[in-house]
């Protein structure tokens, strides 16, 4: 019996999410296991580089992951009707 044994993922993306989360900075890890939502490890990078490389601060940059998770949040809040907006901790 022949498979397909061609890649459906675009180059340079991982099949395994975990292995990606696993290789984050350790701070940035810890975060995320207290995050009030799930994150993508790809964007939890992307973001906390830049914010990295703008202040030079991890507590700046985890407080940046903060603030976009605050917003997050808030803009689905608006999606549910009904719903009170989401109130930072």
């Amino acid at each position: 019996m022949r498979r397909n044994l061609s890649r459906t993922l675009p180059p340079g993306r991982s099949r395994d999410p975990m292995r990606e989360h696993d290789r984050l900075p350790l701070p940035l890890r810890l975060w995320a296991t207290q995050a009030l939502r799930p994150w993508c490890p790809r964007a939890l990078r992307r973001i906390y580089e830049k914010a990295l490389a703008r202040t030079g601060s991890v507590e700046a940059a985890l407080q940046r992951l903060e603030a976009c998770e605050a917003a997050t949040l808030a803009r689905e809040a608006r999606r549910l009707p009904g719903r009170r907006p989401f109130r930072s901790r």
